[in-house]
């Protein structure tokens, strides 16, 4: 008998992306299955963010194809297929009023609104309640925003992300701002989360800093001026040469316990 394909969560194919006269991503490809959990590395000016904003229709392709949980861009309503995306990015953090209660902010992720204006249920609560404890904050569901640390208001932001249903997480940039301590638990929560399909499919980490890349975070995407560099299993990829070439600076990259660190020696400083 034959056996079935599985179908990609994602699929990105020759995907090209120009304004004007610059090219934010060239021929970009690769394909995540369900069940993986990647991180996209890249400097500054990589193309990490214009990658995400196409895959959220925010930024419409010039050339290529992207498929998305089965369907394809221009095919299909991207507006409702993101619903399918949950993200978690601080760019959300200034749009959130000050005074919105965190199982507000929770619940809003439902209907995908910033500054929650829906009509809220009571099986909306409950539920919110319920992420609420995955992420370790029930005991801040009536705290108002403008109270919450960083490092509490990035939990929130993943459970506000859940709250939809998601089959597809994205963490962009999760640890910008949290102090050393706070992002150790940071990433050992999303370490733990990685570990329960039963809430998404697959997790995308966006990260500057391969000290960020948790075990359960299996596959690296590299971008570089646009283009992936290398794409991959984290062992194969994720090597001093490769990181010298997209940060153009020499690296040397060490394995230490579960994770990874990252050193650069100036005296031997390359050019671009």
């Amino acid at each position: 008998m034959p056996t079935s394909k599985v179908q990609p969560l994602l699929s990105v194919k020759n995907l090209t992306v120009r304004r004007g006269t610059a090219t934010l991503l060239r021929n970009v490809n690769w394909q995540m299955q369900p069940g993986q959990h990647w991180t996209i590395l890249g400097a500054n000016g990589s193309g990490k963010t214009s990658l995400l904003k196409a895959l959220t229709g925010f930024l419409s392709p010039t050339d290529g194809e992207m498929t998305l949980l089965g369907r394809r861009y221009g095919a299909s309503d991207w507006r409702q297929l993101r619903l399918k995306i949950g993200m978690v990015t601080s760019a959300f953090t200034a749009a959130i009023p000050l005074a919105e209660t965190a199982i507000d902010t929770v619940i809003s992720g439902k209907f995908a609104q910033l500054d929650l204006w829906s009509h809220v249920s009571r099986t909306d609560r409950i539920a919110a309640r319920r992420l609420l404890r995955l992420v370790g904050l029930a005991r801040l569901e009536a705290r108002e925003w403008a109270y919450l640390s960083q490092g509490e208001r990035q939990r929130i932001l993943i459970a506000r992300a859940l709250m939809a249903r998601p089959r597809l997480l994205i963490l962009d940039e999760p640890c910008a701002g949290l102090d050393p301590v706070a992002r150790e638990k940071f990433l050992q929560f999303i370490e733990r989360l990685a570990r329960q399909s039963r809430f998404v499919e697959g997790l995308i980490l966006v990260t500057h800093h391969v000290e960020e890349i948790t075990p359960r975070f299996s596959h690296v995407l590299m971008l570089h001026a646009g283009r992936v560099f290398a794409a991959g299993p984290g062992r194969a990829v994720l090597t001093s040469k490769n990181l010298s070439r997209i940060f153009s600076a020499p690296i040397r990259l060490s394995r230490i316990r579960a994770g990874y660190r990252l050193s650069v020696n100036d005296s031997k400083r390359r050019g671009p």
